[in-house]
């Protein structure tokens, strides 16, 4: 009997590799699905052996696909697909299913039209795989790159209860609500980092080209250096004839930060951080509550079981502090406990959030109430990051003027010493 050789990937999008003794190449597709897994690629145990064996001019020719050998290619892995080409291919499909068209006849029509590369070759696969038998979660679970586990869950969730078009648009709605406060946020902190960019643009001028003239006149002066100067002279002199070491210095530390950031106390340590923050610490936290809540409250009205709707929101919740509250949610419910206790013991939810979650759970409408405080929190995003921008525009200019006034200062001290020597040098045979 024939051995196929499999390349699959599980629920998670993780991949394992395997071989199954069978008859023909359907019957190890059929058993590789029946095991939960998504093939990639099946292949006769013999047919991989002779190419391996045919050396760089067939690999280089590309594999050709026969009757036991077929190849499903992964295109997210080698082109990423922008969030928001994502969000118009789900509301372009959600509008063509919702209109009565076949979900596959939807696909062929979205990938003549579209533009990103990428994407175009993802809905040809995942059109494929629907051909073959495919559910259009299975077939977005072969993509993990570009489909999360929300995604695949969501649709998966919308097949089971006849109602995919509805979940398509909440997942593009979910999509566009993200898009729009990471948008405000980038919005807000543009003139910031301009200006920041600006500032060290002109201190890089200041003390590599001005101090330095300044430097070479006080050389030929007879005249004692305020001690304020000779620091900022020196400043200079570092930054002239030491910038590679400094700059090595930076890059080494800022690889050691991101390693540390790597590491789960290193990233739970920033994440704390990141919440305390002033002035931005409130506003981190708001979009962390308002993303929990809005994924929470979209998967469980799409269908999705608690549990699993917890686990994933759990993985997407992108700060280890909320993740680690999540967590102990989960633990609760599975435990035939209520979200409220947990979600109150964490320290990380504000009151009005535990008490709006349970009047939800109370009332039976959990979901509606979790998007009620998405948007309500998403609105308070949209006010802390203008006063935020208007907190940090004084302070940077301030700071600005403050670092550019002192280093004009220092430069001018010597010249004010000078004068008043001369002044006070040439008054005196006057008098007399």
């Amino acid at each position: 009997m024939p051995k196929y050789n499999y390349v699959a990937l599980d629920a998670r999008g993780n991949e394992t590799k395997g071989s199954l003794e069978v008859a023909t190449q359907n019957e190890a597709i059929g058993r590789v699905k029946e095991m939960g897994l998504f093939p990639t690629r099946i292949a006769e145990a013999e047919k991989v052996q002779e190419k391996k064996q045919a050396g760089k001019k067939a690999r280089a020719g590309g594999k050709k696909r026969g009757a036991l050998d077929i190849q499903i290619k992964i295109p997210g892995l080698s082109g990423r697909v922008k969030l928001k080409v994502l969000t118009a291919f789900t509301r372009q499909l959600a509008t063509l299913v919702d209109a009565g068209l076949p979900l596959l006849r939807g696909l062929r029509v979205l990938e003549k039209q579209e533009r990103n590369a990428a994407l175009k070759s993802i809905i040809g696969e995942l059109a494929l795989a629907i051909e073959g038998g495919s559910t259009f979660s299975e077939a977005l679970a072969q993509h993990p790159k570009t489909f999360n586990r929300l995604y695949v869950n969501m649709v998966k969730a919308g097949e089971l209860g006849g109602v995919l078009e509805v979940v398509l648009k909440r997942l593009a709605e979910f999509a566009e609500k993200a898009q729009k406060i990471k948008g405000k946020i980038k919005a807000a902190l543009f003139y910031p980092i301009a200006v920041m960019i600006v500032a060290t643009g002109i201190l890089i001028l200041l003390m590599t080209f001005v101090v330095p003239r300044f430097k070479e006149v006080f050389a030929g002066m007879d005249v004692t250096m305020p001690k304020f100067t000779l620091i900022v002279l020196a400043i200079s002199d570092a930054i002239r004839h030491h910038i590679l070491p400094t700059l090595g210095g930076v890059a080494v530390v800022w690889v050691l930060f991101i390693l540390f950031l790597k590491t789960k106390f290193g990233r739970l340590l920033w994440d704390k951080f990141k919440l305390k923050m002033p002035a931005i610490g409130p506003v981190i936290s708001k979009v962390a509550i308002s993303r929990f809540t809005r994924t929470l409250g979209t998967l469980v009205s799409s269908g999705v079981p608690i549990l699993q709707a917890l686990t994933i929101v759990k993985e997407t919740a992108g700060n280890v502090v909320i993740s680690n509250a999540v967590a102990k949610v989960h633990e609760s419910v599975k435990e035939g406990e209520t979200i409220t206790a947990p979600l109150e013991s964490s320290a990380v939810f504000p009151p009005m959030v535990v008490s709006m979650v349970d009047v939800g759970e109370q009332t039976g409408a959990l979901p509606e109430m979790l998007l009620r405080i998405a948007d309500n929190y998403e609105e308070e995003v949209d006010n802390s990051v203008a006063a935020m921008t208007s907190l940090l525009e004084p302070i940077m200019i301030v700071a600005l003027a403050v670092i550019v006034g002192s280093i004009v200062i220092a430069m001018f001290l010597p010249l004010i010493a000078m004068i008043t020597q001369m002044s006070g040098g040439g008054g005196g045979p006057g008098e007399e």
